[in-house]
């Protein structure tokens, strides 16, 4: 059955977002929305969508579905994506996800997009390097343990819109440089006129306009996420002084979420190169503010109850929680290898910026990594906040290494340990130092993956292959290009040694 998803447009008139499920469906869609083109999206291993687009006829020419595009599927180019085959290896299938199409908010021609699985075209099973793959084998590996039958999750995903960027780097110079007509540093800069109202650092959350230049584009881009039956819960100005935004989706399963924070992704930068400006899930751009979180929210739930909720228990949480709770903090620095994983990430990921460093939980203490939110007594809410990841996570990776740590704990009985409601940097040095903190680095988050990686092996969620190629790729194209390279600070301090 098709799937209707009903929102408001800004003239509070009702619009229908139909959703097809089947291929008969997604058929009769793209003849009753004259769609000419289907794009055809996947992941790669880092988390940046791919795309490439067919005439939409040969989706709809078709006698019988089990000779189509849908079972056959169409073949690319897998050595040319990134983290997958070899040149030797290249040829891929795409098999599309019928319940994925929805017409493209950004393309000007009528253009359906779907969300595709990644096939081996000779074995004719899922590719094992499959971003999407992993996470639905995770979703099925929660199934069979029977410890509960679904997992919700909400990701908060963080972001920067800019008015200018530029960088590049030579073999003798480097460099890069941003800017937003809300930076602190422009308070002297002549703008014909300079208006003012530039928010001071860490100030931006969340005066109203004219402080906050971005609430209109915000609202077009809310509306547009919800027009593709993305639903849209707040958006708001964010801590640093320019451009920081966060625009919140309402939760849901982990598959689906991964799909619908691509396309939150997608339409992110689309509407924001609309009005000629920049925007960017990098998690530390600006020196000396706030960097881009993505606090992952997450539960477990059997026959409709929330295993999660225990109205006796510290923070109204179950035993359940808290050892799922033991099993995120036990493989935090494996777990990060996945959802803090660039070099930048750990510019992000230091005390003073309101960043969770600190390896416990608490109720209310956001530099904690495990928060339990307490804005609602209702059972339905009680959940889990991992503060660590950032927007710069591939969504279905880091969800899924979640589930499998929080699996491990509830199976082994984890032990999160005593919870800390106080501010942890005001703790006395002795305190202070019985507490973990996460990696200090991406190669630091690396070495806790190849050391601990059994929990997420378990199912075969997780193959060796992927976890050693993840590690391969982020050392040698990342860790080691950055190694190389003079950085710009470097001549300040050693020019004149």
């Amino acid at each position: 059955m098709t799937t209707l998803v009903t929102v408001k447009d800004p003239e509070k008139e009702l619009v229908q977002a139909t959703r097809p499920t089947t291929p008969e469906e997604v058929k009769h869609y793209i003849k009753e929305h004259n769609i000419q083109v289907v794009d055809l999206k996947f992941n790669d291993l880092p988390g940046l969508w791919q795309h490439f687009s067919i005439p939409a006829a040969d989706l709809t020419d078709y006698e019988k579905v089990e000779k189509s595009i849908w079972v056959e599927g169409i073949g690319f180019d897998g050595s040319s994506i990134r983290g997958f085959q070899k040149i030797q290896e290249s040829d891929m299938l795409l098999i599309p996800d019928p319940k994925t199409a929805v017409l493209d908010p950004v393309c000007q021609i009528p253009t359906l997009s779907v969300i595709c699985d990644i096939y081996d075209p000779i074995t004719k099973e899922p590719y094992s390097r499959d971003p999407r793959y992993i996470a639905r084998k995770a979703e099925e590996h929660l199934k069979k343990t029977k410890i509960a039958d679904l997992s919700y999750w909400g990701p908060e995903a963080e972001f920067f819109i800019f008015d200018d960027i530029r960088f590049d780097q030579g073999e003798n110079f480097g460099y890069y440089y941003l800017d937003s007509v809300e930076g602190d540093w422009n308070t002297g800069k002549d703008e014909k006129p300079n208006l003012g109202y530039k928010s001071r650092y860490k100030e931006g959350y969340f005066p109203v306009p004219p402080h906050d230049t971005l609430q209109d584009i915000r609202s077009e881009i809310m509306l547009t996420l919800r027009r593709t039956g993305i639903p849209v819960e707040v958006h708001h100005h964010e801590v640093a002084t320019a451009g920081q935004c966060e625009i919140d989706i309402r939760y849901g399963t982990l598959v689906n979420m991964a799909d619908n924070l691509l396309m939150y992704k997608y339409v992110i930068k689309n509407v924001a190169r609309k009005y000629n400006k920049t925007a960017t899930f990098m998690p530390k751009p600006i020196f000396k503010d706030n960097g881009s979180g993505m606090h992952v929210h997450s539960s477990l739930w059997k026959e409709g109850t929330n295993l999660f909720y225990d109205g006796k228990g510290y923070a109204l949480i179950s035993d359940m929680c808290k050892w799922y709770i033991g099993g995120l903090l036990k493989h935090a620095h494996a777990i990060l290898a996945f959802g803090a994983p660039t070099t930048n990430s750990y510019r992000r990921l230091v005390p003073g910026y309101e960043a969770p460093v600190n390896l416990v939980c608490s109720a209310r203490n956001r530099s904690a990594v495990c928060r339990i939110p307490m804005y609602s007594t209702n059972p339905s809410a009680k959940r889990v906040e991992f503060r660590a990841p950032d927007p710069s996570a591939n969504p279905y990776l880091v969800f899924a290494a979640m589930l499998m740590a929080g699996l491990d704990g509830i199976k082994n009985k984890i032990d999160p340990g005593q919870p800390i409601d106080k501010n942890i940097y005001e703790l006395p040095a002795e305190e202070k130092k019985k507490i973990r903190s996460v990696p200090g680095s991406l190669e630091e988050a690396l070495q806790g993956l190849e050391q601990d990686h059994e929990f997420l092996l378990q199912g075969d969620v997780f193959t060796k292959d992927v976890i050693d190629t993840w590690i391969q790729y982020k050392r040698e194209v990342e860790i080691d290009a950055m190694k190389l390279r003079p950085h710009p600070h470097e001549f300040y301090m050693y020019f004149d040694v």
